[in-house]
């Protein structure tokens, strides 16, 4: 009970904060109703998500569910950079949603405050069997007793997206699966423009997972040990690894630091102006519905080091809360859309590829046109994105020694010593 208050308290100052900052009023593209917690009385199970090109394929399984059960359901869309402190403010007034996705980032304090259902029971009444999953997001949605408080809801992995005219144009040849990155580098030089109109590629800081994570583990480095005690941000490879990220910012292959800061990755490749880009496989919907990119792009697997062609993987989580006035059909809920009809049927609908073992093959058929099976060829050698039990206190600081070293790629080196000794402090604290 101790450790549990303790949670709840971080959580409640966490929230304090957050909302002095947030509080010129609720995001419009959010929709439903922000109140609609567990607690209120109604019998319809409140489903809490982040994603709006998930959206209309989440309520198209979710309507199969009531059909199958009776039980209904109200979609509440939070974008990203408000979601958790929704979610936060919801735990500290005991009205978490029915049911909701969690990430890796996240997990650990609602696992550890007991605020989420051990769905153990649910599980073998369902007759999910959890070996369909991989282990590694399996285990990361687990409570410090070992009992599941989430279902893997799907698998992600990183492919490299490329605009096909701007290769014609430069007489580059399109990228396969004997790149490396050294190819990838010096495509990048013979992509960019002198005069600032184009560039090889960018890498928006924050968006590790899809950028250079995949590198430092390609080329034998690591962010954090296995057994979540060690910053791997010092070791030889990982600083070689960043040192590659380095040079390509001086080569200029990169916008300019202001750039990237002021404009994503996505929106940059989307209006033309980088011809590559490294991208997750939940993005797959939002790129293919941008018709630049329709009419001049595709897709290949990441390139490779030394044999090595790695891509970071993560999953989100179904939860339930443990003090849901509806849990035993939250609980239902969350298990069915683990089984492996409703997995199947995600990835038919082109909504993102499912956790379930074998189920993401129609995912391939969002556009036939475009090489989507390059994100499931990406799962023959996946590495569990880094994460412990306070991921964003040290994923926040690197980001933030980062953007120094974007704008001064001679420090990367040191920077990335700095890293390492703040985050063994950060992982001490844990």
């Amino acid at each position: 009970m101790k450790k549990m208050n303790k949670v709840i308290a971080l959580l409640l100052a966490t929230f304090m904060v957050v909302s002095l900052a947030a509080c010129g009023g609720k995001d419009k593209s959010s929709s439903g109703s922000s109140d609609s917690g567990s607690k209120k009385g109604s019998d319809t199970l409140t489903v809490a998500i982040w994603d709006t090109n998930q959206e209309s394929g989440i309520k198209e399984i979710l309507a199969d569910f009531t059909a199958d059960t009776g039980i209904k359901t109200d979609v509440q869309v939070t974008p990203w950079a408000q979601y958790w402190t929704m979610l936060e403010a919801s735990a500290t007034g005991g009205s978490l949603p029915d049911v909701c996705w969690m990430h890796a980032n996240e997990i650990a304090k609602y696992a550890e405050s007991g605020m989420l259902l051990d769905l153990d029971d649910a599980i073998a009444e369902q007759g999910l069997d959890m070996t369909k999953y991989p282990s590694g997001i399996v285990d990361l949605y687990q409570n410090p007793d070992g009992a599941q408080v989430a279902i893997p809801k799907d698998i992600d992995t990183i492919a490299l997206w490329y605009n096909k005219t701007m290769f014609d144009e430069a007489g580059v040849s399109y990228p396969d699966d004997t790149w490396t990155w050294d190819t990838f580098r010096e495509a990048a030089k013979k992509l960019t423009k002198a005069d600032g109109s184009q560039y090889g590629t960018a890498f928006t800081i924050s968006e590790n997972q899809q950028t250079y994570y995949n590198i430092i583990y390609d080329f034998g480095g690591y962010v954090i040990n296995d057994e979540k005690t060690k910053s791997g941000w010092d070791d030889p490879k990982t600083i070689e690894a960043m040192d590659f990220v380095a040079d390509m910012i001086k080569d200029g292959s990169f916008p300019p630091y202001t750039t990237v800061s002021e404009t994503d990755q996505a929106a940059l490749f989307q209006s033309g102006k980088t011809a590559m880009l490294p991208q997750g496989s939940w993005m797959v919907t939002a790129m293919l519905e941008n018709e630049y990119v329709h009419d001049n792009c595709d897709i290949a697997v990441m390139p490779s080091h030394d044999g090595t062609n790695k891509s970071i993987f993560n999953g989100l989580g179904w939860a339930a809360a443990k003090d849901s006035k509806n849990a035993e059909n939250a609980a239902k809920l969350v298990t069915y859309l683990g089984t492996e009809a409703a997995q199947k049927k995600q990835a038919d609908l082109g909504v993102t590829m499912s956790a379930y073992e074998d189920t993401s093959e129609g995912f391939i058929s969002k556009d036939t046109e475009k090489n989507i099976q390059a994100y499931i060829d990406m799962q023959d050698d996946i590495v569990m994105y880094p994460y412990s039990k306070d991921t964003i206190a040290w994923n926040d600081m690197s980001i933030e020694e980062l953007v120094k070293a974007w704008q001064d790629p001679a420090i990367m080196a040191d920077t990335c010593k700095k890293i390492a000794a703040q985050m063994n402090d950060d992982l001490a604290a844990e």
